[in-house]
């Protein structure tokens, strides 16, 4: 899609074309006028468009009477991090996430350190739509700080998850690729802080992407074959803006991202557990939650320790906001997406770097070991053209089909069974159904989303 999506978390665009300068101008005039008092903090990931989209935001805020806070490039977790410890209003990063470089997108923070709620979002959107603004007189422009030290703040929240003294034992040889963009800065001074060997690729936050920005296998197939050659015992992959991390073992093998949370789910548990065994503010009704388009793996791991698992909707804020709701002790999104609550309710791929490398250490095993170990379960995705008003039909015969079913209709429709679950979703930019199955052999998960596309 080429066209300006506009969404209740933000927008995201082509430089130039359906993202210009008056467009940022007029969405973050419109974010400024429903925040409340206090300064705004602005950040970007690496791409070459964002310093001067950063300069007709801040000009934005400024002239909405706001004091600025300019941190430059900053990685998504790290932003929200600092909107806390800097007690802000809110913040807007610059970044497209995964998209190529041509995009660039706003997206936008609250008070709270997290993406806005679809509540707060959907104001703000109506609101650009609307034009409104709260422009200040001359006498009440905002002046622009700029900001010391970003990173320290959520490094020191991010070593307090794991065992630092243990990791800077172990003495692991790491391939961090940033692909240019926010997340090198604050990833390489992580493993320095825990004594890794650092085989760094792509660290200076340009932009000019090495690889396609998304970290699946195909486009880490160089990467993958780089942490094998350079007898690396992990290599970690971050998207853009960092808030994504895809694995590689030790043998150039794309562990991916579902394993990415996962594993920290697995982390996190084994915490609750020892911290339950010895009775040190343990949360008995302890939860995590997971998207509904995420792998069941954590579920499985959840089960096993006696803890529950909540499903939302698709999406980081829907996501954080059920964790919020349940107290949940972890979450995350299959996307490689881990959210600590310890370190903030964002995706972070620092979190799932420092707590991979601490599950590592602590049980003696390997990536691969540790990747293997795990329930094995295969998710099979498509999609098909289909407009939106069919949607609901297309839901009740699938539910009629499969009375077995427990059936969900918050988002989309998800058909979940005991072994397996099916997730059809409608597009909210385009005319299309995403099939999404999950199920203990391919076959059987490919089966369902063919056997549900012929209602089609």
């Amino acid at each position: 899609m080429s066209g300006l999506i506009i969404s209740v978390s933000g927008l995201r665009g082509i430089v130039g074309e359906t993202l210009t300068p008056d467009v940022a101008v007029r969405f973050v005039a419109a974010f400024a006028s429903k925040m409340p008092s206090g300064p705004i903090l602005v950040g970007r990931d690496g791409r070459s468009s964002g310093a001067m989209l950063s300069q007709a935001i801040l000009s934005a805020l400024r002239a909405s009477g706001r004091e600025c806070v300019d941190c430059d490039v900053i990685a998504t977790p790290t932003l929200g991090v600092l909107v806390r410890d800097r007690n802000a209003a809110g913040a807007v990063q610059i970044s497209a996430s995964h998209n190529p470089p041509p995009y660039n997108g706003i997206k936008l923070f609250g008070p709270e350190g997290r993406v806005l709620d679809a509540g707060r979002g959907a104001a703000i959107r109506d609101a650009y739509f609307s034009g409104e603004a709260a422009w200040c007189s001359f006498d009440r422009i905002g002046m622009v700080h700029p900001c010391d030290d970003v990173h320290q703040a959520h490094l020191d929240k991010v070593l307090a998850t794991v065992d630092v003294t243990a990791i800077r034992t172990a003495k692991h040889r790491v391939l961090l690729d940033s692909n240019h963009g926010a997340g090198g800065i604050l990833g390489k001074r992580l493993l320095e802080a825990l004594a890794c060997d650092i085989v760094m690729v792509g660290e200076t936050p340009d932009g000019h992407f090495s690889h396609v920005p998304e970290p699946t296998a195909e486009n880490l197939q160089n990467i993958a074959t780089r942490v094998k050659d350079e007898n690396c015992s992990v290599g970690f992959c971050q998207d853009p803006d960092a808030d994504r991390l895809a694995l590689i073992d030790a043998d150039g093998r794309y562990i991916g991202e579902e394993f990415t949370v996962a594993l920290c789910v697995q982390h996190a548990l084994r915490k609750w557990t020892r911290a339950k065994a010895s009775e040190t503010d343990p949360k008995s009704d302890a939860a995590i939650v997971i998207n509904g388009a995420t792998s069941g793996m954590s579920e499985r791991l959840a089960a096993d320790a006696g803890v529950q698992s909540h499903r939302s909707a698709v999406g980081e804020a829907n996501v954080a906001d059920k964790m919020i709701a349940t107290k949940a002790i972890y979450g995350g999104e299959g996307n490689g997406g881990p959210i600590d609550p310890n370190v903030g309710y964002v995706r972070d791929s620092f979190v799932g770097m420092a707590q991979v490398l601490d599950l590592m250490t602590k049980t003696g095993r390997s990536l691969a070991m540790l990747a293997d170990a795990l329930p094995q379960l295969f998710i099979y995705k498509t999609k098909a053209e289909v407009s939106s008003d069919r949607l609901p039909k297309l839901f009740e015969s699938l539910i009629a089909a499969h009375p077995d079913a427990s059936a969900d209709t918050g988002d989309g429709l998800r058909l979940a069974w005991n072994d397996k679950w099916l997730l059809v979703r409608g597009s909210n930019t385009e005319p299309i159904v995403r099939l999404i199955a999950e199920a203990e052999t391919m076959q059987e998960a490919k089966r369902l989303c063919e056997s549900a596309a012929k209602f089609l």
